[in-house]
Formats: structure tokens, C-alpha cells, sequence
């Protein structure tokens, strides 16, 4: 039988509660809600368990720093007997346009404290990203200021949209595959 772990990054705690940086924690939560999920505070994380198209799926929202997220992603792969080929991270990107999604095999960490601390635990790159674009739109040395700002005004009005897309394109990757998802919902 098929597991999924879907695993949304993010900071716990209040003041990161609506940041750019959260966005695979929001991501989750909608998931969640619309397959009626509840979360449970477990080890590493807050942890829901739904079912999308009859398969079984863990959504994953870990309670670690980000640049720990590996601890939370590596236990419940193991708790889980969840193979990597079907674990997808939901990550923010600044490379990416606002809203923007992208769905990739594998890949570095880019620069990212979260993936690099999943990608140094797993010990491989190989396992599913879903990039939700946050922009760039920061003065030179203040890329952390800007991921951890609050969204602003207009993102704030078409983030539901996005979060949205974003939610079909996990439910297509549990569904139907990696290929299936990044076809239908890559730059889209």
C-alpha cells in the first residue's frame, strides 16, 4: 500500500505565523481542511492523516526550527515506512515570481536552511519539492528580513488562490505521479 508524506516548512510559533517563509504550512493547513484532516501535536511536528483518491497520506508540519526540518521529515519517513519517492517537501522560494508553483523531482537545496537540513539527513536529493514562489522584491542583503515579513496587501488578496493551486497540485501528485502534477501545474 502507497504512503505519502506531504511535509509543509515552516518556524512554529506565533510570530511566523503569516510570513513568506510559511508558506508550506499554510499550504498544508488548506489541504488538510479540505480533506477534513485534523492535526495532532506528535514527535517533530504537528501531524494530520487523510485520505486523497483512497491512498493514504501523512501531512507533515514540523515543530523544528527550519534549519532542523530534517529531524521531523526523517522520523516520520522511518514511523511511516514511507519510501522518499513518495515524499514531497512544500517550500517557499524567492527564485520564483509571486504565486508561482513548481513541482520538481529533485534538485539542491538552493540555499534553503530547510531542504538543506532534510537533504543532509535523507542523505539524497531525490524526493519531490513543491516551490510556491514568494518573490524577490527586497534590497540587496535583506533576504531574511524579507522571508520572514508578513505578506503584504496584494499578495495577501491573491494568496488564497495560489494556496489553492498549490493544494491541487499535491492532491494530482498523490493521485497521479510526479510527472502528471509538474504537466498540469508547473508555471501555471
Amino acid at each position: 500500500m502507497h504512503k505519502f508524506l506531504l511535509t509543509g516548512l515552516g518556524n512554529p510559533g506565533l510570530e511566523y505565523a503569516d510570513t513568506r517563509h510559511n508558506i508550506g504550512f499554510l499550504v498544508i493547513d488548506a489541504l488538510a481542511s479540505k480533506h477534513k484532516g485534523l492535526f495532532k501535536s506528535d514527535r517533530h511536528g504537528f501531524v494530520s492523516e487523510i485520505k486523497i483518491k483512497g491512498k493514504t497520506v501523512f501531512l507533515l508540519k514540523p515543530n523544528t526550527f527550519m534549519n532542523l526540518s530534517g529531524k521531523a521529515v526523517r522520523y516520520w519517513l522511518g514511523q511511516e515506512k514511507i519510501n522518499p519517492s513518495e515524499l514531497c517537501i512544500i517550500t517557499d522560494d524567492v527564485a520564483l515570481p509571486f504565486g508561482s508553483i513548481r513541482m520538481k523531482p529533485s534538485g539542491s537545496d538552493g540555499g534553503h536552511n530547510g531542504l538543506k537540513s532534510i537533504q543532509e539527513l535523507l542523505q539524497t536529493q531525490n524526493y519531490a519539492r513543491l516551490r510556491f514562489g514568494i518573490g524577490n522584491d527586497y534590497p540587496k542583503g535583506k533576504q531574511a528580513d524579507y522571508v520572514l515579513a508578513k505578506w503584504n496587501p496584494v499578495e495577501t488578496i491573491l494568496l488564497q488562490e495560489r494556496i489553492d493551486k498549490a493544494v491541487e497540485c499535491l492532491e494530482t501528485f498523490v493521485a497521479a505521479g510526479l510527472q502528471h502534477a509538474m504537466n498540469n501545474f508547473n508555471n501555471k
